[in-house]
């Protein structure tokens, strides 16, 4: 099975690829969105640098895909490119990593059939604990990039996931509501070491950047990639 997959850099699309490779599809390319609207509605807002790198690091090729990420037409861009992946590469279908989107999962299926492409959600509706711990015992590195929710503050840019943080998480979502896996834009996050990554990467500078209590940026400046 030649596929394209979604890669927006954070735990999601980067576990759903993993998920492809274990089923031993061949993953012709990694296709990002950087939309201009950071409050689109599909699509995460990469740090620059960060998918291409991870797809370097996995030895598959990376597209950039820019939209303007507006509702109901940020989808185009990335039509047009898996048209042409289709005719060119000959893709059979595509992953992503939702998990409870029904809004994504249906426009991206919707374009699977406009485009005769099979579409593969391998991590939907998966339980969302059990995801994040899979993860972190598999030797995923994760930090938050990103939060929007109440009970989330400027402590929680950068942090990086782990069995303790799994815990303040339950805890997060019992008193605030937080989804687990922040399915609901509560947070974000940015993959510095999977285990298809032939090394990790390491970040030289980033800066966080708060635009209310509990709302604001980790923004990752400059990486490097260093032996695992």
């Amino acid at each position: 099975m030649k596929v394209a997959a979604l890669l927006s850099g954070g735990k999601d699309s980067l576990k759903a690829i993993h998920v492809a490779e274990s089923r031993a599809w061949e993953i012709e390319r990694t296709i990002t969105i950087k939309p201009d609207n950071p409050e689109s509605w599909m699509y995460h807002d990469p740090d620059p640098g960060i998918p291409e790198t991870q797809s370097k690091l996995m030895n598959i090729p990376n597209q950039i895909v820019k939209t303007k990420g507006e509702k109901e037409k940020e989808l185009k861009p990335l039509k047009q490119t898996l048209k042409t992946l289709k005719q060119k590469e000959k893709i059979q279908g595509f992953v992503s990593g939702a998990i409870e989107s029904q809004y994504q999962k249906k426009r991206l299926e919707k374009m699977g059939r406009d485009l005769e492409l099979k579409t593969f959600h391998p991590l939907w509706k998966k339980d969302p604990k059990e995801l994040l711990k899979q993860q972190i015992e598999e030797g995923y590195e994760l930090i938050i990039t990103q939060i929007a929710a109440g009970g989330l503050d400027e402590s929680w840019l950068g942090k990086k996931i782990d069995q303790k943080t799994l815990k303040e998480l339950e805890e997060k979502q019992e008193k605030y509501g937080v989804h687990m896996t922040g399915e609901g834009g509560e947070y974000e996050t940015t993959v510095l070491n999977a285990p298809l990554f032939r090394e990790k990467i390491v970040i030289k500078k980033a800066e966080k950047k708060m635009e209310t209590l509990n709302r604001g940026k980790y923004r990752i400046k400059e990486i490097e990639t260093q032996p695992k």
